[in-house]
């Protein structure tokens, strides 16, 4: 199979392969062989939990403030480019916290890590929206369903590992598989062809006319790279990011203590909880890509936020376990496609440096979320505290139709017909 054909894919749906979802799926089993192992490493540095958190502060920080400049980098050297030296400088960081021997180095440590980490996350997003642009397919939410996947089999494998192995063990087995995934795909990656920049009516300019080539031309190397404005519509897709981010820590910190302490669940059961979730929004990231070109972008993301806001009111006032598990498995499937939605439409919109922008705005929402839950529930209770997700879904679902409305807006005095003609049909 040629490298375009590796792109677009072939007619038979086993040839359909992106080399980008084999490095979404490893960046999953990265993140959560750190995560499991984060009370080793607690332990380890001797630190208080508001010390770790403190910590873990630092690599959120920096991830968000590394993410903004990202968006330039991929404009300059290439997102695909970006995305195979990020990752594995990814994989050998994740060694580095398990010889951490104090909080404060802890937090050097993921300070550095997490700068680094926020590049690669951009460069996957932005080289996912990349491929939409060119093969015309929404691929944003399986690829952050994939991801999901990939972080449960890193937990699954960090489980089993942690029984034999020290966390510097782990972390290097786990580097060692990510760099050499690298290599053996990295070359697929660079050769896909799709490291065009993409035009704000989300086409990738090889695709385009005259007009668009002129402007492809400036990205070649040796050309000072193209700077695409960031539009409000961009700002406005981070705050749906960051709505979502709220939503996503609130229910994966809080859940089980509100169906333990609230509902009187067993420990197991209240992990089951989670579980469910979980497996709702893999399952619906997985699914998103033909539900969006079927329904597109906007009814998705505003109909995902008005499920998301009904399940976790179902949730955080049922009078029954499984009434509540029957919200959490709406709020997964509700919240599944808002974050890939809301990154496709912003790299469509401003190119690298609009996934940059829009994704250190949704960072602050995991930052915010978790902590601000915990100060309400002290004030207000735990159930009027998860009821604030159902307000900032209810945010974004009423962003998503503005944001179409000003979309509408910006492609005035331009041909509508032209307009629809030249977008792929799951932005409309």
């Amino acid at each position: 199979m040629s490298p375009r054909e590796l792109l677009t894919g072939g007619r038979h749906p086993v040839t359909r392969l992106y080399p980008l979802t084999v490095f979404f799926a490893a960046d999953g089993v990265l993140f959560a062989s750190w995560i499991v192992r984060i009370p080793e490493i607690k332990n380890q540095v001797g630190a208080s939990a508001t010390a770790l958190g403190l910590a873990l502060l630092c690599m959120t920080v920096s991830s968000a403030a590394s993410m903004y400049f990202a968006g330039g980098l991929c404009e300059r050297l290439g997102t695909r480019l970006v995305l195979v030296a990020s990752f594995p400088l990814v994989c050998a960081g994740l060694v580095t916290p398990a010889l951490a021997r104090s909080v404060v180095a802890l937090g050097a440590i993921l300070f550095v890590f997490g700068a680094i980490y926020g590049v690669l996350l951009v460069a996957l997003n932005s080289a996912a929206v990349e491929i939409e642009a060119t093969s015309g397919r929404a691929i944003m939410s399986p690829m952050h369903g994939l991801w999901s996947v990939g972080g449960l089999v890193g937990a699954v494998i960090g489980g089993l590992l942690a029984a034999h192995l020290t966390s510097v063990e782990h972390f290097a087995v786990v580097a060692v598989a990510g760099v050499l995934v690298a290599v053996c795909f990295a070359r697929p990656m660079l050769l896909t062809g799709t490291d065009q920049p993409v035009r704000p009516d989300g086409m990738a300019d090889g695709t385009a006319g005259p007009a668009a080539k002129a402007t492809a031309r400036k990205h070649e190397p040796g050309r000072q790279a193209a700077r695409t404005p960031i539009s409000l519509a961009v700002v406005l897709l981070g705050v749906v990011a960051l709505c979502t981010a709220y939503g996503e820590g609130a229910i994966g910190d809080w859940t089980a203590l509100h169906l333990r302490e609230n509902l009187g669940a067993a420990a197991g059961v209240a992990a089951y909880g989670f579980g469910v979730y979980s497996v709702a929004i893999a399952t619906g990231r997985l699914t998103g890509g033909r539900l969006i070109e079927r329904l597109g972008e906007t009814r998705v993301l505003s109909g995902g936020a008005v499920l998301a806001a009904a399940g976790v009111l179902t949730t955080a006032w049922a009078g029954s376990l499984a009434v509540a598990f029957a919200g959490l498995l709406a709020v997964g499937l509700g919240l599944a496609n808002m974050f890939p939605v809301a990154m496709a439409r912003a790299g469509a919109i401003g190119g690298p440096r609009g996934v940059g922008l829009a994704s250190t705005i949704g960072n602050t929402g995991m930052l915010a979320g978790p902590p601000l839950i915990g100060f309400l529930a002290d004030q207000v209770g735990l159930r009027s505290a998860l009821s604030t997700v159902a307000v900032t879904a209810l945010v974004a679902a009423i962003i998503g139709l503005v944001q179409r409305s000003l979309r509408g807006r910006a492609e005035e005095p331009g041909s509508p017909a032209k307009v629809a003609a030249a977008e792929p049909a799951h932005r409309r």
